[in-house]
């Protein structure tokens, strides 16, 4: 990126910009509210309202009962903390997943699998990375007593495909079993109400709708049990210990109260054609590439698209020279630039080419986004695309563009 060029940041369900509005009312509680909302004294009180109005804000959000909402430092605590308290809870051997989750549950079911005595077993999917739910229905049916819970993710963060989460819902629902959803990239960006949606528990952060990094919730249906994973302190109901981050909440709050005005406006609506618009202008810039589970029902934050004959990581490089942000995949991950699983798990789809280079990169936009600035961008990805595709990364990788260009 050259001095004075514009950035377009097409990386936001990595993190998206915390708002204004947000970043005010941190800065009001570190400077004039920041005692500790356990203590008993007029200061300590004070945080402690502000604690709970941001808490009022996310149940409005989400469809929630205040208690029912429990402030972490973000989804991947919040999963930990759901799926180890899930297996502690019930204490049985299966635990139904499936191959295309975030790496936050994946590498917690692998740890529990490697100190506990359960089974993890991925639920069949189609192409697309769409949960089979007559495949769940058959493990219920032979296997029933044997489960324990089951997490699926309700939108995936690489490809925006959404799950079938109320069937997969009302099959644990009719069967007891317990069933926890990773939010993390629905939330703030469609319609929630919990009161009306067959899970148990969801995961979910606030840096992903323009609220701070550090900031997360788990919502546990009233009645659940729950095993803290911090001890110390009794906060949250003696279920997360640790003095709470009140202007983390506070942020958090006024991203939620931000995101409930936007949906209940149905400002999610035209993201859906903007999103369609972009596709279609990459498509036209870019005849051979193609958008991976296209014809699916997907987020409409998410396009991932495949590139053929170029590396992913290439194409990244030229991007962010260009002044372009994007992913080739979590960014949990990042700086570890390999294959996705998720596009290992379902393929390169729908352009599949076994022999030669082929690059999936994740376009990823917020509710700020305007068409007019993906048009820019997609002329600026063909210029990388055209400088790249062909290109064989050399044995003293990574390379720089100078060095990619020669």
């Amino acid at each position: 990126m050259t001095s004075g060029q514009q950035q377009i940041y097409l990386d936001a369900n990595a993190t998206t910009q915390p708002l204004p509005v947000v970043l005010d009312a941190m800065h009001r509680i570190m400077t004039d509210v920041w005692a500790n909302p356990s203590s008993i004294h007029r200061a300590g009180q004070l945080a402690r309202r502000e604690v709970d109005e941001a808490r009022e804000h996310v149940c409005n959000l989400i469809g929630a009962r205040d208690s029912e909402v429990i402030f972490t430092s973000g989804g991947t605590e919040s999963i930990n903390t759901s799926l180890r308290s899930l297996a502690r809870w019930r204490k049985k051997r299966l635990i139904l997943t499936s191959a295309i989750e975030h790496s936050a549950v994946r590498e917690q079911l692998e740890d529990l699998e490697a100190t506990e005595d359960v089974e993890i077993v991925d639920l069949q999917h189609d192409d697309g990375g769409v949960i089979q739910v007559d495949h769940l229905d058959s493990i219920i049916r032979e296997r029933e007593e044997e489960i324990s819970f089951v997490t699926v993710m309700w939108a995936n963060n690489e490809t925006g495909v959404i799950q079938p989460i109320h069937e997969i819902g009302n099959r644990c629902r009719d069967a007891g079993i317990p069933f926890h959803s990773d939010a993390t990239q629905w939330v703030g960006k469609m319609p929630v109400n919990l009161a009306e949606t067959p899970v148990d528990m969801i995961s979910f952060a606030g840096h992903k709708f323009h609220g701070p990094k550090g900031s997360g919730v788990l919502w546990l249906r009233e009645g659940l049990p729950l095993h803290a994973m911090l001890l110390g302190g009794g906060q949250e109901r003696r279920r997360r210990g640790g003095t709470e981050s009140v202007a983390d909440i506070v942020g958090l709050g006024v991203a939620c109260h931000e995101a409930s005005k936007w949906i209940q406006g149905d400002g999610y609506k035209k993201m859906f054609t903007i999103r369609d618009s972009f596709e279609a202008k990459m498509q036209s810039e870019v005849p051979v590439c193609c958008v991976n589970a296209k014809s699916y029902e997907r987020l409409w934050s998410t396009s991932n698209i495949g590139f053929p004959d170029v590396e992913a990581e290439l194409m990244l490089l030229g991007l962010s020279e260009a002044g372009l942000c994007a992913s080739a995949g979590s960014a949990c991950s990042s700086g570890a630039l390999k294959e996705s699983s998720v596009i290992g798990a379902i393929g390169r789809q729908p352009c599949h080419v076994d022999d030669q280079p082929y690059g999936s990169v994740r376009f990823s936009i917020d509710r700020t986004m305007d068409a007019g600035t993906l048009d820019s961008a997609a002329g600026t990805i063909r210029n990388v695309y055209e400088r790249f595709h062909g290109l064989v990364p050399k044995a003293d990788w990574p390379l720089s563009a100078d060095k990619a260009s020669t």
